[in-house]
């Protein structure tokens, strides 16, 4: 199941929000709040704001547990940009762009483990293609190896 959670409209710009997102996009959900915490941004706070919100919302409306939780992906898109004069020389004025951005978290259950049967399985099959790939001459030799694994997995 994933659990989406969204903060608009928030005043800082997506680029240097990104900065932060990116580095923890791909660690795991402990760590990436660990991480959070020693990153010296002003991002790190609204971040750390969302992703928490996102964990409250698995634990409180579906009772996942934290420790079962990954981060899926971090978006963060462009949002509305407050435009601004900035008085200068002559009576000019100089537009300034105060941006926004939307940050999307989603997060996901972790799946369950394989079991170790299943991995044999897959293996021996693996060999099977590979059997099929080789030369005639090694084809024997593959054979025989495999054949030996298989028996010492048999065995254990």
């Amino acid at each position: 199941m994933q659990f989406k959670v969204t903060q608009k409209n928030t005043r800082q710009s997506p680029r240097k929000v990104r900065l932060v997102a990116n580095t923890i996009k791909k660690l795991p959900l402990e760590q990436a709040i660990k991480q959070l915490a020693v990153i010296e941004r002003k991002s790190t706070v609204v971040l750390l704001k969302t992703i928490m919100q996102a964990i409250a919302n698995a634990k409180n409306n579906h009772g996942v547990d934290a420790d079962k939780l990954a981060i899926k992906e971090i978006l963060v898109n462009v949002g509305p940009s407050y435009k601004r004069y900035n008085a200068v020389s002559r009576g000019r004025g100089h537009s300034i762009l105060k941006r926004t951005c939307h940050i999307s978290v989603t997060l996901e259950e972790k799946k369950a483990e394989v079991k170790p049967a299943a991995k044999a399985e897959v293996k021996t099959e693996a060999v099977k293609t590979v059997e099929s790939k080789k030369p005639a001459a090694k084809k024997a030799t593959a054979v025989k190896t495999a054949k030996k694994a298989v028996a010492k997995k048999a065995e254990k």
